[in-house]
């Protein structure tokens, strides 16, 4: 029986497409979002600028040049983003003021983020008096004024790095333990749960092989706001002269050194401002997209 060349084309056409993952379908949505694909963009060019540039450029962070001292941004000459009452290249700082921001604020997404997703998690699902207790003292800890009690462990334990990161994180995990917790709560009544419980899957097994996991889209989305959030108070502390201290500098380091030279060198002020501003905005829009993306009602 000869089959007609329609017919052939018609089952052609009836064959099923291959179905795509979650993951592929979020990053196609992704990619949809052309302010939030730009702002990865240029997001990415920062980060790359920030933790490689100053290896490739020839001035350093802390040399003197006396022969070019308080020189305004130029293109023409070595200085493109100027230089300070000390001949300190701009450029070469606020390149290295933004990695020791950006890693501030990527440590203590990551630090807040592991205290957050376990307490809430573990909250959320024993429940009962475990989670009012629990939750009593994230209330507890809200109720304490923040910037008072990070300028006050500034203070007596000193500004090395590790005790900004830390400082900063002691009290940045509460909202992603309030977001982890109510995920939790939908999660911990679903059906695999359920059968996990039957199987005699431990709690402490519950938690990490099934309820952390489908928490990862959330916790990535949530992370997007507390990396800006973590950097902005990092600045703040340091505007305040509480950050890190020589010879290393930050976003914040220089914007306060700005401020008090507003008049008469205001690029002091412009450049790393205009730098730490890009970059929240970058990774707000980012994290715009990646909630878009991942919201499967937008699908």
């Amino acid at each position: 029986m000869n089959t007609s060349p329609s017919t052939t084309a018609s089952t052609a056409n009836a064959a099923p497409r291959r179905s795509r993952s979650p993951l592929e379908l979020a990053f196609r949505q992704f990619l949809r979002n052309r302010a939030a694909l730009a702002s990865l963009v240029i997001l990415g060019i920062i980060v790359i600028a920030c933790f490689v540039g100053p290896l490739f450029l020839t001035n350093d962070p802390a040399a003197n040049d006396w022969g070019a001292i308080s020189i305004p941004p130029t293109l023409l000459g070595q200085h493109w983003f100027g230089t300070d009452e000390l001949g300190r290249d701009l450029l070469v700082r606020t390149l290295a003021g933004g990695r020791v921001s950006l890693e501030v604020g990527l440590l203590g997404t990551l630090v807040s983020g592991l205290i957050g997703v376990a307490w809430g998690a573990t909250s959320g699902y024993i429940g009962g008096r475990t989670d009012a207790v629990m939750m009593r003292i994230v209330d507890m800890m809200y109720a304490i004024p923040y910037m008072l009690i990070a300028i006050l462990m500034m203070t007596l334990l000193g500004r090395a790095f590790y005790l900004v990161v830390l400082t900063i994180s002691a009290f940045s995990w509460l909202d992603m333990a309030r977001v982890v917790r109510g995920q939790t709560l939908s999660l911990r009544t679903r059906e695999f749960i359920d059968a996990a419980r039957a199987t005699g899957v431990s709690t402490p097994g519950i938690i990490l092989r099934h309820i952390v996991p489908n928490l990862l889209g959330v916790v990535v989305v949530y992370a997007t706001v507390t990396v800006p959030g973590i950097v902005l108070t990092e600045s703040v502390l340091s505007f305040l002269g509480l950050g890190v201290q020589e010879p290393m500098t930050s976003w914040g380091v220089l914007i306060n050194d700005g401020a008090q030279k507003l008049e008469s060198m205001p690029w002091l002020l412009l450049c790393p401002a205009v730098m730490l501003c890009v970059t929240l905005y970058c990774v707000n829009f980012v994290g715009d997209g990646l909630r878009d993306a991942l919201d499967t009602k937008e699908r």
